[in-house]
């Protein structure tokens, strides 16, 4: 197997898709977007994608940049651009209290949600958002702000499609003139929500079923298949989660941008990688080991549809002019948009303390020369 990742990580996924991806690619039906991105990571910080050589005025050593294929999916590549996200959302985030809530889908959904994604993850977030907004407006006579994250997997990498949602402890009155506040030790009951969650995840089913987006999956081949389901999933008591709330929402930006950019399974989770067996961490001192072949297939299955957004905003996360009046109300200073993105070395010093400007060897200064893309590694 070729040598471990850089930046302080023994092993890297993309030495595993370099390695088992032909095995993968003959036992498994890849989708367009699951071979994009398993060619992105393996080609991540490698010759085939180019990058500069850094060579050294002082003492000549040289060493190779590779540049980074940006691939939402990559472990690699989502560090500087949870930063740049998290500095956006100054602009949206309120300086108040805010709850973390989860809707789960059940797990008699993800074969389902695995055969038609799109349909059943933008189901989840549009109900979710819909839900926290109705239960502000009934409940707290207000509206609340909130934005919701995608996730599809545990930390064993199973497929288990939830959102993740932080919602504000109140909101403007629907009067428009004043605030609302909920308890600071509940934001809305959740059981309720989860009857809620059900019904409108049915209805919502129903109107996917009639518009033929589930056509071809194999349990709806026998007619009563469908209803068949719905009958099971009415009869479950369906989950939503929420957290005590956070003191300020300065701390809820760092918090969700972990979420938002948050991929399957970063490198730093991977323990031992051989030939044969992938070992990795799960929660708390667990631990998984799998085949490399099962390990990938594990991973493709957190793909998203091309295009698929899967952070979404609600309420007065959604509106600037309600977020000012807020603002204006309790008296907060106005939020100036963000700086002008900084150069990436710098960004790069700040977020990993490695200043990619200077020798490592005689802490000289560098002088880049430009590298050609080299040929592709694995077919997309």
């Amino acid at each position: 197997m070729p040598p471990g990742p850089r930046k302080g990580h023994r092993f890297d996924i993309g030495d595993i898709v370099r390695a088992h991806r032909a095995e993968l690619d003959a036992t498994v039906g890849l989708s367009r977007e699951q071979r994009r991105v398993l060619t992105d990571i393996a080609q991540c910080r490698t010759a085939a994608l180019g990058g500069h050589l850094d060579r050294c005025d002082g003492c000549g050593f040289e060493h190779p940049s590779y540049n980074s294929c940006r691939n939402r999916h990559c472990p690699k590549c989502q560090a500087l651009a949870q930063e740049k996200w998290i500095a956006e959302q100054r602009l949206r985030m309120l300086d108040g209290r805010y709850f973390h809530v989860v809707f789960t889908l059940p797990s008699e959904l993800r074969a389902l949600a695995a055969f038609a994604p799109r349909t059943l993850y933008d189901a989840l977030l549009h109900v979710a958002g819909r839900i926290l907004l109705e239960f502000g407006r009934r409940r707290l006579k207000a509206e609340i702000g909130a934005t919701l994250v995608l996730h599809t997997w545990t930390r064993a990498l199973a497929f288990h499609p939830h959102v993740h949602a932080i919602v504000t402890a109140g909101g403007l009155a629907l009067d428009g003139v004043t605030l609302r506040s909920s308890s600071r030790a509940f934001l809305f009951p959740i059981k309720a929500m989860a009857r809620v969650l059900r019904g409108k995840m049915i209805d919502a089913l129903k109107d996917a079923h009639r518009r033929g987006a589930f056509a071809g999956f194999d349990d709806f081949v026998d007619p009563d298949g469908f209803a068949r389901l719905l009958r099971t999933i009415a009869k479950l008591p369906w989950v939503v989660y929420a957290k005590p709330s956070f003191a300020k929402g300065v701390h809820v930006i760092s918090y969700l941008g972990r979420y938002t950019h948050r991929v399957a399974i970063s490198n730093s989770r991977l323990l031992d990688v051989t030939p044969n067996a992938i070992t990795f961490r799960t929660k708390g001192d667990g631990i998984e080991v799998l085949h490399p072949v099962a390990f990938l297939r594990r991973f493709v299955r957190h793909v998203l549809p091309h295009g698929f957004h899967k952070i979404r905003h609600v309420g007065l996360h959604a509106s600037a002019e309600k977020r000012q009046r807020v603002r204006a109300l309790t008296g907060a200073p106005a939020v100036n948009p963000p700086s002008p993105p900084k150069p990436y070395p710098t960004r790069l010093l700040e977020l990993t303390g490695r200043d990619v400007t200077r020798c490592r060897v005689c802490s000289g200064s560098l002088t880049p020369i430009a590298l050609p893309r080299g040929p592709p590694l694995g077919g997309a």
